[in-house]
């Protein structure tokens, strides 16, 4: 009987012992609930589509000169026209490679050293670069200056083997030379040709003039034997 006794009581403490331990985690769950909505934040389909779209920006082309591709009608070669920078400006146009006025410029391309009977004469091509002007050396020493508009010049006589040059000049500095070495040997033929058509020339005019003389003589001398017949007669 005492052991029946007992048995409503254990059975009571086990339900007031079950009862106060589910108590802590019923109350645990709605905290957990509320901090997983501040602590992962998603970002919604928007958000990617406007990243995309930002990435493909940069990879438009755009040029210097406002957007166009047309290269500029320029013949580094010529003479006597505008430069390419000019160019672009007046025909919105791309000049190829070419350097900034605040940089020295590429040298030019010399192309020929040659003499015209009375000059050397050098004739180049300008370089991709901002240029105002060009320098023409013999030997090291300056000859001449020229425009920027200039593709050829003189550099006056050469007597000696010398190394000419030319070089490009703007506010920055100027270019490294570019040379050809000069022989004056063209020179000197031309001039002995000269002198030896000439004396040939002259040679002929001298033997003219000494048969023209001579046939008059022959003349005057074949005129004055019949009056002389005549007065003995």
């Amino acid at each position: 009987m005492a052991a029946t006794r007992h048995v409503p009581l254990m059975v009571i403490c086990l339900l007031l012992f079950s009862g106060s331990t589910s108590q802590p985690t019923t109350k645990r769950a709605p905290g957990v609930n509320r901090t997983r909505p501040e602590a992962i934040v998603l970002p919604s389909d928007d958000y990617y589509d406007n990243e995309d779209e930002v990435a493909t920006v940069p990879t438009k082309t755009i040029s210097s000169n406002g957007g166009t591709s047309k290269r500029c009608d320029y013949n580094p070669c010529e003479e006597d026209q505008p430069t390419c920078f000019e160019l672009s400006v007046i025909n919105d146009c791309l000049c190829p490679g070419s350097t900034s006025h605040l940089v020295a410029p590429q040298p030019p391309v010399l192309k020929t050293v040659t003499w015209n009977g009375s000059d050397v004469v050098l004739r180049w091509c300008a370089p991709h670069s901002f240029v105002k002007g060009y320098r023409v050396t013999v030997g090291g020493s300056e000859r001449q200056r020229f425009g920027k508009e200039r593709r050829s010049g003189g550099a006056g006589l050469v007597e000696s083997v010398s190394e000419v040059c030319v070089a490009a000049l703007n506010d920055a500095g100027e270019s490294e030379g570019s040379c050809m070495m000069y022989r004056p040997k063209e020179r000197s033929v031309a001039l002995k040709a000269g002198l030896i058509g000439g004396a040939l020339g002259l040679l002929l005019l001298v033997l003219l003039a000494v048969l023209l003389w001579r046939r008059r003589q022959q003349r005057k001398r074949q005129n004055g034997i019949p009056m002389g017949g005549a007065a003995q007669t």
